[in-house]
């Protein structure tokens, strides 16, 4: 049973396109261009990170996705630039994407304490996949949970598709607050195999922000001297729609440092008559004053599909903030946002 039900899972989008929607990452302040291509260059500083989910892992055919970024920041132009990698894949049809983009982002200053930043990302973007693999809806028998006849004898079609896209995004932010808004896939790239002028894939919007508090510091002894350590609690949303599909997820991260705690909720009900009661998302990481940051994410499932069925999904992330004192000090503030 298990097996019938990731064919059916991972058949839904498999012809129209493989993937009707974009991929979704749990810690999305970690993997920045995936959420809103005007935090190019936020830390003011050179910045590479990597990203990595498993997603339903407990399914006999599992979906996987990963990024890659650099970025830094230009203060003499008031400009960050970066570069972005990123690609999944779906074990059961072999079917996979990628996406290569470069982001440009300008940042204006209001005062001393609030500043606004433009983002741009022009990509190039694939997707294929082995539809000698792919069992059609038709070949499902519902009541014996068989399948007829042999996989891709009744696709005819091309199993690449490469196209450009362009994303954009505008962020907002002080000392303590954020709020940001973004809008992927202007140009809204072919998804069809079957049929090239329709099934494009729908822009996708998002509006996130939140608001960081401050609690009173504790002391770390390093046994020499005691040197204040920040506490601090943000709590945070992130809304996205694609299509006639919108989600929205709340959430609060404690950074007691080094150490931050995450929990996020996901999937509050929409108008649709779908189930969108998705994931309980608990996060583990490490913010270390080296530039290093480590996090660990775990989706606890809560819609219909059930935790021991897919088995929630796995997230990695790691990033490397470059702080060396040959760099001159920023005179920017860094964002309150969330770490992960």
């Amino acid at each position: 049973m298990k097996r019938f039900l990731s064919y059916i899972l991972f058949l839904i989008g498999s012809i129209s396109g493989v993937y009707a929607q974009d991929i979704q990452y749990s810690q999305f302040y970690a993997n920045p261009f995936h959420i809103n291509p005007a935090f190019a260059g936020s830390t003011s500083e050179i910045r590479l990170g990597v990203n990595f989910r498993n997603q339903w892992p407990a399914l006999d055919q599992s979906f996987v996705a990963s990024t890659a970024y650099a970025d830094l920041f230009f203060e003499e132009i008031s400009s960050g630039m970066g570069l972005v990698l990123s690609g999944a894949q779906e074990s059961f049809t072999q079917s996979r994407q990628y996406e290569i983009g470069l982001v440009y982002s300008y940042r204006l200053k209001f005062d001393e304490k609030n500043f606004l930043q433009f983002g741009i990302q022009g990509s190039y973007a694939g997707r294929e996949s082995q539809f000698d693999k792919v069992i059609l809806g038709s070949q499902l028998n519902i009541s014996t949970g068989q399948i007829e006849g042999r996989p891709g004898e009744a696709f005819e079609g091309d199993s690449k598709l490469n196209s450009l896209d362009a994303h954009a995004g505008i962020l907002a932010y002080g000392e303590k607050y954020w709020f940001g808004a973004s809008a992927f896939h202007l140009l809204e790239p072919p998804i069809s195999y079957l049929n090239m002028d329709e099934g494009d894939l729908p822009i996708r919007y998002g509006l996130h922000g939140g608001y960081r508090i401050d609690l009173a510091p504790g002391n770390i002894n390093d046994f020499f001297n005691n040197t204040d350590q920040e506490r601090s609690l943000a709590l945070a949303f992130n809304y996205k729609k694609q299509g006639q599909y919108s989600q929205l997820d709340v959430g609060a991260e404690f950074f007691f440092e080094p150490l931050v705690l995450g929990v996020w909720y996901r999937g509050l009900p929409t108008k649709y008559e779908l189930p969108n009661n998705e994931s309980l998302i608990a996060l583990l990481g490490l913010s270390l004053e080296s530039g290093i940051e480590i996090g660990y994410s775990f989706d606890f499932s809560i819609s219909k599909l059930g935790q021991s069925v897919s088995g929630g999904a796995h997230e990695l992330s790691f990033r490397y903030v470059f702080t060396s004192g040959n760099r001159i000090k920023s005179k920017y503030p860094p964002l309150p946002t969330f770490r992960f």
